[in-house]
């Protein structure tokens, strides 16, 4: 499914939630999907309804989830649902995997 510990997932879910409000969604994609690959960066997309505030919810997010995850590199993508899509957002969202509910 994907190369994350259950552990590692409730956090991204709680912390997602904590930092974006509790109608925001997390996916992983890139490689991190893909059971037959090793390492690799985490690459995460969050869709959230809020408008103003992200670059400070982004670094929140990141810092939160850090003990978790420590020296691994995490690439995170951030949308805010009142924006259009951009085409590396399509392809987080139709490559990856939902994550939160």
């Amino acid at each position: 499914m994907v190369r994350l510990t259950d552990d590692q997932i409730h956090t991204l879910i709680e912390e997602t939630q904590s930092c974006f409000g509790k109608t925001a969604q997390i996916w992983i994609f890139g490689s991190r999907t893909d059971d037959s690959k090793k390492g690799g960066d985490i690459d995460l997309y969050i869709e959230t309804d809020l408008s103003e505030g992200l670059v400070a919810a982004k670094l929140k997010f990141r810092s939160l989830i850090w003990p978790q995850f420590g020296e691994q590199k995490i690439d995170i993508l951030v949308r805010s649902r009142t924006k259009e899509m951009n085409p590396m957002h399509l392809i987080a969202k139709d490559s990856g995997q939902l994550l939160s509910p």
